[in-house]
């Protein structure tokens, strides 16, 4: 089964699906969102992702009143989610930026109210953080949109992503195999689960989110079948913000998609042929011929 979201269809034997995840490593800037879309563009990436609050609804409760150190000064956590929250005309633009420059765009809701501001400013999809797989209600109201879902699997056991998927359904669902450490240590990738998951959900397209440095794993999710991938961007993992570091920088990001690229042609169809560039060392060096 394929899922088509925005420009594009995802699904096995379809070109992987590459998702720049900006989320809020624009740090509240709109010019700077713009810069990471430019930079996903310019990689060949075919998305970009970012998350959307209400923080008011989204903030836990326990959190509100916590100082953050920030750029701007020490302030309570609600006020920090307060200063980096983009609103209307923000999203506006973003939007305009990221179809002028080929690219699909959509945002993780963390709440109910933040699923209808982004159907008002035309998402092409929605994204369900690994935090909101046991959010029954907003997921139900995601579902209702009747858009695309892709589904991340971090912090979550089976039984709570079954539940997830009862109340998504698995119509327009593409699910990614993800590890919610940031930075994830490598032995927690557990890249196996790719497989696992395709067999329980049998017809979902599976795919990766990742959170590791470098990009070996994520490669290796793609040999191992995962149909689309995920990974933050930054234009510099030394910028101040909690992502950054977990992030790709743009060589990072470039290297990844071509690397992707590379991997998808070299799979093949998995017969065995001779192919036309051993038929000289062929004539050459086999000296029993059949």
């Amino acid at each position: 089964m394929s899922v088509r979201l925005g420009r594009h269809e995802i699904g096995t034997g379809l070109p992987v699906y590459v998702i720049a995840e900006i989320g809020l490593n624009h740090n509240g800037d709109v010019e700077l969102a713009k810069q990471l879309i430019d930079v996903a563009a310019g990689a060949g990436c075919q998305a970009v992702k970012f998350q959307k609050r209400t923080p008011e609804l989204a903030t836990p409760e326990h959190m509100k009143d916590v100082p953050r150190e920030t750029p701007w000064g020490t302030m309570s956590y609600l006020d920090y989610r307060r200063r980096v929250e983009f609103g209307s005309e923000e999203y506006l633009e973003i939007a305009r930026h990221a179809d002028l420059a080929g690219l699909d765009w959509f945002a993780s809701p963390w709440d109910e109210p933040s699923v209808g501001f982004l159907e008002e400013h035309g998402t092409a999809a929605y994204k369900v953080a690994s935090a909101s797989v046991t959010d029954l209600p907003l997921l139900g109201a995601i579902a209702a949109t009747g858009k695309p879902v892709i589904l991340s699997t971090g912090m979550s056991t089976i039984d709570e992503i079954d539940q997830a998927v009862a109340t998504l359904g698995t119509e327009r669902l593409v699910m990614l195999h993800a590890t919610s450490s940031y930075p994830m240590p490598t032995e927690e990738a557990n890249l196996r689960t790719i497989d696992t998951l395709r067999a329980r959900y049998a017809g979902v397209p599976i795919g990766y989110s990742g959170h590791e440095r470098g990009l070996q794993i994520s490669l290796a999710a793609v040999a191992l079948g995962a149909v689309a991938v995920e990974r933050h961007i930054t234009l510099d993992r030394a910028m101040w913000g909690s992502d950054h570091a977990a992030s790709l920088e743009p060589q990072g990001i470039e290297h990844l998609v071509r690397d992707i690229r590379i991997i998808e042609e070299a799979m093949g169809d998995g017969v065995k042929r001779v192919f036309p560039g051993e038929l000289a060392p062929k004539a050459k060096l086999r000296r029993v011929l059949v």
